[in-house]
């Protein structure tokens, strides 16, 4: 049985655009522009962690200079506000060697911006607490 899911072209481009801010703040992390990803995300940005979730602008830049990852996206996927990028991670920690992993992170973007991010170890976890699913891919995001 082939399931599919009608579109309009306008939940369509919500969907492209909120892909490409997602992308654009996993690019601007990459490359420790705190001033770029503060300029994606909404002045009430979440940032949730394995410790619970906290919100604004000085808990992002905090993040970006703790987290030492850099995220590659394999894959996409997207419904309006929702947004999971399958990724992989190599983290570089002062000291240690650098550890990598397959993961997914899942973003709420709104008016251009993210209000919100978290981390998964699991895609399937991720597209889970985003409420999306496979039928979510989007085309031409990443390698994968």
């Amino acid at each position: 049985m082939c399931i599919t899911t009608f579109r309009s072209a306008a939940e369509r481009a919500m969907d492209a655009t909120s892909m490409a801010v997602a992308q654009a703040w996993v690019d601007a992390a990459n490359a420790c522009d705190g001033d770029r990803l503060t300029a994606l995300s909404d002045p009430n940005v979440e940032i949730v962690g394995p410790r619970g979730s906290a919100r604004g602008p000085a808990v992002l830049r905090d993040w970006l200079g703790r987290a030492g990852v850099t995220l590659a996206t394999r894959c996409g996927f997207a419904r309006g506000e929702a947004v999971v990028l399958e990724q992989h991670g190599v983290w570089k920690t002062p000291g240690s060697l650098p550890g990598e992993a397959e993961v997914a992170s899942r973003f709420r973007v709104r008016n251009g911006r993210v209000v919100a991010y978290e981390r998964h170890d699991d895609l399937a976890e991720a597209l889970a607490a985003a409420g999306l699913t496979s039928l979510d891919k989007q085309p031409n995001v990443g390698g994968g």
